[in-house]
């Protein structure tokens, strides 16, 4: 036996408790991967086992090569062989066709005498089985709904003390026939892989290494195995050609407390979460060890939503940094969109917390523009004028866009019609910051003139009276520093939300326009349109109808 093809390593009984065995050999002489052997090779191997001298061993064959299985948590010798002939962890056998497991190689005495290509690599993972009695006495096969089919030689002892599935389910040691090895059978097995990494992970002595190795999805896999044999699976116990079918839990304890540590301290994406979301869904886990993956999946307390994101707006309109206020306004922008997947209901955004941000908003405002007009009040340490009154006029237009987009913008366009305060001072102060107050008045009027936003016939006639005549002023101030502005917009828009005030009012302001318009030109909105319209309806038509 000193030069037979089977070569078996050994540990010292220091090694790790009792393991599994796992054999391999060269791919498996299926029709698909059958190479004859040359004739040299056959002659060699003839010749190492006829005679009673050591000889060399053939040179071995560049085609064949043997993956290596300690570097990965499975093997990958299912790529090179027939998906009914998989091999293993355990001493695996590929099972045939016929449900019947192939035997090992090198356990059979006839098949020394067979040329072989390569001589088989066996990793044992165990120690003196002379000694304790103990050795691979349990074969597990595992059969998927998919056809695909793993058969694996396990240490029955430490199969049945990771598992009480599988202690309730091994026949005891009197049922084995003729000192044949005992048999387990599982089919309809959702996932083979999965099933066949959970007993794995029985065998292994550092099941923290083997799942930084397998990922998060594969730990989720195993987890859900380590909890439920999938109900509604029928496991078929062996015993003596008795079956009987059971239903039940694998019950890895171990395995469930290791799988829930290592996905508590790693990141998940998107589609592990929702796995494990329904994963917990499904099935119950003990309190103590699930309770910090539960804290990640949803809050202990719930807290309500609006709060959180009436907070966040709120840290943004304080925000000093002009960077990072845009940015972060853009993120808040994503969260509230419509068509985010992070906001569902929209429905229940806070509306009083939004509008008593807007009234802060504009108290500031007020504050600014009085210092300015008030010398004794300067501040001191203070930033410039233009970049304060900018930044809380980009707060109030953000702000009335949110209201917009969630259909709460009437009471905005009340709040800045009514603002007197401000409307009193913008002719008295500087023009290289007050046309910042036409910049929301813009957003007001292309929000009434698109019909967005429906207001009464006299709340739209105090905003005009308002703030139409700033904008007049300003308008040559806002194209040239437009800030993302669209000023053929607002045109069209501001002549269009003209239109809906009462005819009488129409002319009081088209008139004003016209005398702005003759004088300035340019610096001056252009609402031709708006004004023609406006004297067909006021003097044509009528004039038709008094024909008539």
């Amino acid at each position: 036996m000193a030069d037979a093809a089977h070569h078996l390593r050994r540990r010292s009984s220091a090694a790790l408790p009792r393991g599994w065995c796992c054999s391999f050999s060269a791919t498996p002489q299926s029709p698909d991967h059958h190479r004859p052997l040359s004739a040299a090779s056959a002659a060699g191997g003839e010749g190492v086992r006829g005679g009673g001298a050591r000889g060399k061993l053939p040179p071995k064959s560049p085609s064949v090569s043997l993956p290596s299985f300690q570097s990965s948590p499975s093997s990958r010798l299912a790529g090179f062989i027939d998906p009914r002939r998989i091999l293993s962890p355990g001493r695996v056998s590929p099972i045939d066709p016929d449900g019947s497991p192939a035997v090992a190689a090198g356990a059979n005495s006839e098949e020394d005498a067979t040329p072989r290509p390569s001589v088989p690599f066996v990793a044992v993972r165990e120690e003196r089985e002379e000694e304790e009695g103990r050795g691979l006495d349990l074969k597990l096969c595992l059969r998927g709904r998919d056809g695909r089919s793993v058969a694996m030689e396990l240490d029955s002892a430490v199969l049945c003390e990771s598992s009480a599935f599988f202690a309730a389910m091994a026949p005891p040691p009197e049922a084995t026939v003729g000192g044949g090895s005992k048999r387990i059978e599982v089919d309809g097995v959702e996932n083979v892989e999965a099933f066949k990494e959970t007993v794995e992970l029985m065998f292994e002595a550092d099941p923290m290494r083997w799942f930084v190795r397998a990922g998060v999805s594969r730990a989720i896999g195993v987890l859900e195995y380590s909890t439920t044999a999938a109900d509604g699976y029928p496991a078929l116990q062996t015993v003596s050609g008795l079956q009987l079918k059971v239903s039940s839990s694998i019950m890895f304890d171990r395995g469930i407390k290791s799988c829930l540590e290592y996905i508590e301290a790693v990141p998940w994406n998107e589609n592990e979460e929702e796995k494990l979301k329904n994963l917990f869904a499904r099935c119950t886990f003990d309190e103590a060890v699930s309770k910090d993956v539960l804290a990640r999946l949803k809050p202990q307390c719930q807290s309500i939503s609006d709060d959180v994101t009436v907070h966040l707006i709120q840290s943004v309109t304080s925000s000093t940094n002009t960077g990072a206020r845009k940015e972060m306004q853009s993120l808040v922008n994503g969260l509230l969109s419509r068509s985010s997947v992070y906001q569902k209901d929209l429905s229940g955004l806070n509306k009083g917390s939004l509008y008593q941000i807007c009234c802060s908003c504009l108290n500031s405002l007020v504050e600014h523009f009085t210092e300015d007009l008030c010398s004794d009040k300067i501040v001191r340490d203070s930033k410039p004028m233009i970049e304060r009154v900018s930044k809380q006029t980009e707060n109030l237009n953000w702000l009335f866009d949110i209201l917009v987009n969630n259909d709460m913008a009437e009471e905005f366009v009340e709040l800045w019609a009514k603002q007197e305060d401000l409307i009193s001072m913008h002719g008295q102060a500087s023009a290289m910051f007050r046309y910042e107050l036409s910049r929301i008045s813009a957003n007001v009027f292309i929000v009434l003139g698109k019909g967005k936003v429906q207001c009464p016939s006299d709340l739209r006639s105090q905003l005009f009276y308002g703030w139409f005549q700033p904008m007049l002023m300003d308008f040559g101030w806002l194209q040239r520093c437009s800030k993302g502005l669209d000023m053929r917009m607002l045109e069209e828009n501001l002549g269009q939300a003209l239109l809906t005030l009462p005819l009488q009012q129409q002319q009081s302001l088209f008139e004003e326009w016209f005398q702005c318009f003759a004088s300035r030109g340019t610096e001056c909105p252009n609402l031709s349109r708006a004004f023609q319209v406006w004297w067909r309806r006021s003097f044509v038509r009528s004039s038709l109808e008094s024909r008539r």
